[in-house]
């Protein structure tokens, strides 16, 4: 007769050790996801986008409206898979540490790639393109800062930036005229505007988990 442990959070029901440690985010006793699953796959499909999709904005120049629109569409597939990769992840229980650390770079990348690219090509300002990336790459350095005390959770307020700039920077990279031409102006004004509003917001809950955190473990100390 074997020993098995039990699962405290399953009120003694056993757990098969075959099963091996649980998924990141997972429960007790549930298979570990595999490196291969969906998630990571679309994750993987987006970083592999990137050169091609910087490749298609130079070619001919920059400025051709065939190959901009052939660029728009790698952009908008990168896109797309940022909408679901992270979701099928936490729904199926499909979290891993490569999908931890690539759905961000991916993510950073793809978008990072069009704002470079659209001001070399002097489509679009390098104020915009440095604001937007300063905030991004800034953010991501105050999550690892403030990791030991906590999450910062993705807001609403966030994943409406998102979408703001996927939107502006998509309509940035067709070669639109007239009156598209000065609705994308306002897109990306009501992008940036986001992305700083919602960059501060990000600030102020790092500085009060951090605070907390930092209580915590003083009074912990004591």
């Amino acid at each position: 007769m074997t020993d098995t442990p039990t699962s405290a959070a399953g009120k003694g029901r056993a757990v098969d050790p075959r099963q091996g440690p649980p998924a990141p985010g997972g429960r007790p006793g549930q298979p570990a996801a595999s490196l291969w699953n969906i998630a990571n796959v679309l994750t993987m499909v987006r970083l592999l986008l990137v050169p091609g999709f910087v490749l298609l904005m130079l070619a001919d120049g920059g400025h051709d409206p065939a190959w901009r629109s052939l660029a728009w569409a790698a952009f908008t597939v990168a896109m797309i898979t940022d909408l679901f990769d992270g979701e099928l992840a936490r729904r199926h229980n499909l979290v891993t540490d490569f999908g931890k650390i690539a759905d961000p770079i991916a993510d950073k990348a793809i978008m990072g790639a069009a704002l470079i690219c659209l001001s070399v090509l002097s489509d679009l300002p390098w104020w915009v393109t440095v604001v937007i990336l300063v905030r991004e790459l800034g953010i991501t350095a105050l999550r690892f800062w403030v990791i030991r005390h906590g999450v910062i959770p993705a807001s609403r307020g966030g994943k409406l930036k998102t979408l703001a700039q996927g939107v502006a920077v998509g309509m940035y990279i067709l070669s639109l005229t007239g009156p598209l031409a000065t609705l994308r102006w306002w897109a990306m004004a009501a992008a940036v505007a986001l992305t700083v509003v919602t960059g501060l917001d990000y600030v102020r809950q790092a500085v009060v988990l951090r605070r907390a955190g930092l209580a915590r473990e003083r009074s912990g100390g004591q």
